[in-house]
């Protein structure tokens, strides 16, 4: 497996490590030198990409590329991707055998509570989740003109070392916002690792949603946290008169609870099935910190 990961951040770092060993070449980028070290640290040699041309040195990996994750947030122009390889994944990458898209569970938008597969038909209300639906369109054309099997792995909120209840909580900034009704979906950073090994492994193609067992209100997180830290969860807010970034009050516009049934057919076992078995790790381990 020789593997390229454009957008080496939190989720990608993760799926490097976990496909460290796997590898007989694994590359990766980032917009910034300063994040080199933390891309070699997971097994990644380091390439900058900002959207534009690619690098002579990052061309010729992508040569090589077997298998390719996508994991680059679409701007206002869209996704850059799609427009440096228009011409053809096989032009870039003759060697390719599968493609990893990291998508959102956002694509689904407003479903009021009721549970939602990867059947369900998409109607995403944020300008986020409609860009991330065309890219997924996007990337499904290139990757059947390629004829090479494509994963969509829609991922709910990403939470792990460093990034995480607890360490909201320890930084004063963890509000317990209530809104009757209201669900979220989570999933921990090494099970996106995880899911996405295994579906690379398996070269296996269509959409996935990685999320975990329990979506759950934000307020229950908030006091598992606290529980854990022996300390007292903030007081209750009333979502309505809470004052909220316009971004931070369109999350709890849509409302949803995401099956994960379909990866969990295709084999894979969660290590962490809800947050508070991820929060008990992070906080066990220490590395809620980090």
């Amino acid at each position: 497996m020789r593997l390229m990961i454009f957008g080496a951040g939190f989720s990608g770092l993760a799926i490097a490590r976990t496909l460290a060993g796997e590898c007989d070449f694994a590359g990766g980028t980032t917009r910034s030198p300063e994040r080199f070290s933390a891309l070699e640290n997971a097994g990644l040699t380091p390439f900058i990409y900002e959207g534009q041309a690619l690098s002579e040195d990052l061309e010729a990996a992508t040569r090589e590329t077997t298998h390719l994750v996508m994991s680059i947030s679409p701007d206002a122009a869209g996704d850059p991707l799609l427009q440096q390889f228009a011409a053809g994944l096989r032009t870039s990458m003759p060697k390719l055998e599968w493609i990893g898209y990291l998508s959102t569970v956002g694509v689904y938008g407003d479903h009021e509570g009721r549970w939602v597969d990867e059947d369900t038909p998409c109607r995403p209300k944020s300008k986020r989740s409609i860009a991330r639906l065309a890219a997924e369109d996007g990337w499904t054309r290139l990757a059947d003109e390629a004829g090479v099997p494509l994963a969509i792995i829609r991922l709910s909120g990403i939470y792990g070392p460093g990034r995480n209840a607890l360490r909201t909580m320890q930084q004063g900034k963890a509000r317990r916002l209530i809104k009757p009704g209201q669900v979220f979906n989570r999933i921990h950073v090494a099970d996106i690792g995880g899911a996405t090994a295994l579906l690379a492994g398996q070269r296996l193609g269509g959409i996935y949603n990685v999320t975990d067992d329990r979506p759950a209100p934000p307020q229950d997180v908030v006091s598992e946290a606290a529980r854990l830290m022996g300390v007292e969860p903030p007081a209750e807010i009333d979502f309505e008169t809470a004052e909220l970034s316009p971004m931070a009050r369109s999350f709890y516009g849509e409302n949803k609870r995401v099956s994960n049934a379909k990866i969990k057919q295709a084999g894979y076992d969660f290590q962490y099935p809800d947050y508070h078995a991820g929060l008990a790790a992070l906080y066990a381990e220490g590395s809620w910190q980090n």
